[in-house]
């Protein structure tokens, strides 16, 4: 007979909230990894995606946490992503609230002022991503000094996506005596200096999935052209949905999602450009069943947890066997098939060909089988809500928008662009810059209304020139279209754009 998380040592009142949410019997990783972290063991685990993991590391951090001051969080989850932060604080959520502990999701792509109310309110368990997180501790925001539990998931990703510098200086600042698990897909490379430099004495454990916990997952590598991608994709997506199309890059994401929804195909967007409403809509969206195919970029690929995945299309092959593995475990969970298709055009195939060996993999690139592709259940689309409309006050908003949201949702959208391409889904926020200040001295070298301008004097043999000539403002306009009034450009004075860059200010006498 399996053992039970009370035979492994889980505190009875946290058993018992585990058998409220129907989970009696510890997964393989849970059953290896918990009665040394349990005992205050630094613990290193191998483990899959989804083998229960987060379960594992959680109930240990919330039996070992007690009640924090403001701003000093006792417990410290680091993830590589803002997706996985919010799924892992959402598993902890039911065992803190048992023992009235708090937990805390903090990430960018979002504001400040929540998380800042949360950490002065006081934070027992913080999940974090490193970008952010380094942002509040410059910021003197947050004190680590009595972290006295640091956990480290998804250390390889942490690595592939370059945040193991940023891990190292955030473990530096924890308490010496803290108690340190980490888990990961791989202990080599990179991820060993983490295991040596942060963990004493670690026990090591390497677990793999099981028959039960994975099904039979069929990987196909097919030869097609490129203009035919998007068509395949299409036809095996409303054939195998719930489907995750990965793309290589943001831009083709969203290039994708628009081609697939042309091709009669329900797909969302998510990736480090969008954010993080969006993100949190569009996972919510295919959770849902109200999306069939989720286009993805590898970044985004270890956030995504989502049971009953039945596709995977590599749209795009991926660039190492890691990024194909991590790609392809969205699929076959909790005991289901999966299938995983790689479209594979002639000039990737040398590159997908090198893909297979590394993942020691045999297969040759086959032609499409229409056997899959009409195989299946053609389900019906799934049925989204209409959206609705609010209709806002005539009052302008701080931008001239109606409900002055308008602009300033689109600032935010662009200025979440610049952070993901800066670097990865949890790059820092970057500073604001200060808005250029116009000449002091224009109004001193503007023409009396009326009067020629410099470069325009004895026009005409000295005679006077027109008043609209005389204006310094001949074709020029100002932001609302209007006489923008002197700008200097590069040619004479009195003559420029209105839309010169070198005259973004208002000059003095009129100052708005």
């Amino acid at each position: 007979m399996p053992p039970t998380f009370v035979d492994l040592g889980v505190p009875s009142d946290l058993a018992r909230v585990l058998a409220d949410r129907g989970a009696t019997h510890p997964f393989p990783v849970q059953e290896a990894t918990l009665p040394d972290a349990l005992n205050g063991r630094d613990v290193c685990g191998k483990a899959p995606t989804g083998s229960g993991k987060t379960l594992a590391f959680g109930i240990a951090t919330v039996a070992a946490i007690d009640r924090a001051r403001p701003n000093q969080p006792h417990g410290l989850i680091l993830v590589p992503t803002r997706e996985l932060a919010n799924q892992v604080r959402d598993e902890l959520q039911p065992m803190a609230e048992a023992r009235d502990l708090s937990v805390t999701a903090v990430f960018g792509g979002t504001g400040y002022e929540k998380q800042l109310r949360a950490l002065r309110k006081g934070v027992d368990i913080m999940v974090a991503c490193p970008g952010r997180l380094e942002d509040l501790l410059q910021r003197g925001d947050v004190d680590l000094g009595r972290v006295t539990m640091l956990v480290v998931d998804e250390a390889d990703r942490m690595a592939d996506m370059g945040f193991l510098p940023a891990v190292k200086r955030i473990a530096d600042e924890t308490s010496e005596d803290r108690q340190t698990l980490l888990f990961s897909a791989t202990l080599d490379g990179d991820v060993d200096v983490l295991v040596k430099r942060y963990q004493h004495k670690p026990c090591r454990h390497e677990v793999a999935g099981t028959e039960d916990e994975q099904g039979e997952i069929d990987h196909r590598f097919w030869k097609v052209e490129r203009e035919e991608r998007v068509t395949l994709a299409a036809r095996l997506v409303d054939r195998h949905w719930p489907a995750i199309v990965f793309s290589r890059t943001k831009h083709g994401a969203d290039r994708l999602t628009r081609q697939l929804n042309k091709a009669g195909v329900d797909a969302v967007p998510i990736h480090g450009n969008r954010s993080q409403g969006q993100r949190e809509r569009a996972l919510k969206e295919f959770a849902d069943g109200r999306a069939q195919a989720l286009v993805a970029t590898d970044v985004a690929a270890r956030g995504i947890h989502v049971d009953n995945v039945g596709l995977v299309i590599h749209f795009d092959p991926p660039a190492t066997d890691k990024d194909y593995v991590h790609r392809s475990g969205r699929t076959g969970r909790a005991g289901a098939d999966g299938l995983v298709v790689s479209l594979v055009t002639a000039e990737k195939a040398a590159a997908v060909k090198g893909l297979q060996r590394d993942l020691g993999v045999d297969r040759v690139l086959e032609p499409v089988d229409d056997d899959v592709l009409e195989g299946g259940s053609m389900r019906p689309r799934p049925k989204r809500a209409e959206p609705t409309v609010k209709i806002s006050s005539n009052k302008p908003g701080r931008n001239g928008s109606s409900n002055g949201k308008g602009q300033s949702g689109k600032g935010r959208a662009q200025s979440g662009k610049g952070r993901a391409q800066a670097g990865g889904e949890d790059d820092r926020d970057p500073k604001p810059k200060k808005p250029r200040k116009g000449p002091k001295n224009r109004a001193r070298n503007r023409p009396a209304k009326g009067s020629p301008s410099k470069g325009q004097a004895n026009h005409r043999g000295g005679g006077r020139p027109k008043a609209k000539a005389a204006s310094g403002g001949g074709s020029s306009s100002g932001p609302n279209g209007s006489g923008g009034g002197q700008h200097k450009s590069s040619g004479s004075r009195g003559q420029g754009s209105g839309n010169s860059r070198r005259s973004s200010g208002p000059s003095r006498s009129g100052r708005r």
